[in-house]
């Protein structure tokens, strides 16, 4: 019997272009979760869930006040939602998730979206 669950999701790893591409994508982008002093709820997941299906690309910011470390939170959250940890700067941390149905950015060297 195999040790893996029945049902898992295989991550591509980001090459370093590829996360250079994201990192200058979410250069202008505001932070759109905060995490605060509380633990990190089903709420925030689900918030970051969301926002994953929808941006696939977003910023995050931990306040001064949380217990957690910002590569603490990112890799806690890009756990649960099976996303990619992009850049963790300061208090500010970027996510992403590449939306199967409908991917709304194309990364460099990415040719899944090429049709011959």
């Amino acid at each position: 019997m195999s040790s893996f669950p029945l049902q898992t999701r295989m991550i591509l790893m980001l090459t370093s272009k590829q996360r250079a591409f994201l990192r200058a994508e979410a250069n202008g982008m505001d932070p759109i979760l905060h995490i605060g002093k509380g633990e990190i709820s089903p709420a925030i997941i689900k918030q970051a869930d969301d926002a994953l299906t929808a941006r696939e690309l977003f910023k995050g910011k931990t306040l001064e006040t949380c217990v957690l470390t910002p590569r603490e939170v990112a890799e806690t959250i890009a756990a649960q939602v099976n996303a990619q940890i992009v850049q963790v700067i300061g208090r500010s941390f970027v996510l992403y998730k590449r939306n199967e149905k409908e991917p709304k950015i194309q990364l460099p060297g990415d040719n899944t979206n090429i049709r011959y």
